[in-house]
């Protein structure tokens, strides 16, 4: 490490190490984004290059926009297979910053250690999933809750490719708020019809998840 704090303080950057040095497989980061197009873009792709630069097991690709997505910048976070990206569908819409600087970290971590920490349990349910499952946390810098929540979406995530999983920093884009009627953070939305506020554990995330693809099959 160096001494330079930038995007991180002191402290920060002590703790890193402890997070990154041992992580198991490699990591790929993707960032969607136009850097002088604003500062949640800059800075994330500052962000990017400073963990890229000194950890590594991190690597960084970027690119420009792309059409698919309403906001900018988007981090996929992906794992690795023979040096080639392996794509879980975890996804940090919005400068990670605050609180959700810890949620670009536990999905690093995640990916790496391909969510070793999720339960039995949730395993076992995943493998029965009859459709596909899409989980946006909606979050924010100072919302510490979704950082745990996010921590479980990113890790259903990797363990089962029919799920997608995308936190939203939405005091970036308060569109999104609208959009999803959210007045409480953290505010997690599976499949677009089922709407979870406050922190929740992997079998309240699981049966949530059930309940959405039910709605999904009776429309």
């Amino acid at each position: 490490m160096n001494n330079t704090h930038y995007p991180f303080d002191a402290e920060t950057w002590e703790q890193l190490p402890g997070f990154f040095d041992n992580l198991p497989g490699a990591v790929h980061l993707h960032y969607w984004g136009i850097e002088d197009a604003s500062d949640e873009e800059q800075e994330t792709a500052v962000l990017c290059r400073a963990l890229a630069s000194h950890f590594d097991k991190i690597n960084l690709k970027q690119f420009s926009r792309r059409k698919n997505y309403n906001f900018w910048p988007v981090l996929g976070v992906m794992g690795d297979k023979d040096g080639q990206p392996v794509d879980y569908g975890v996804r940090i819409i919005g400068w990670p910053k605050g609180y959700q600087l810890t949620s670009l970290i536990t999905a690093i971590q995640v990916v790496s250690f391909q969510a070793q920490t999720l339960e039995p349990l949730t395993r076992i349910q995943l493998t029965k999933l009859p459709s596909e499952v899409t989980i946006e946390v909606l979050s924010a810098a100072d919302d510490e809750g979704g950082a745990l929540v996010a921590k479980i979406a990113f890790g259903l995530a990797v363990a089962n490719e029919k799920v997608k999983s995308y936190l939203i920093m939405a005091d970036e884009f308060p569109q999104a708020l609208i959009r999803h009627s959210a007045y409480t953070l953290p505010h997690t939305v599976v499949n677009g019809r089922v709407h979870i506020e406050g922190v929740i554990d992997e079998p309240m995330m699981m049966k949530h998840i059930a309940q959405a693809i039910k709605l999904n099959h009776n429309k």
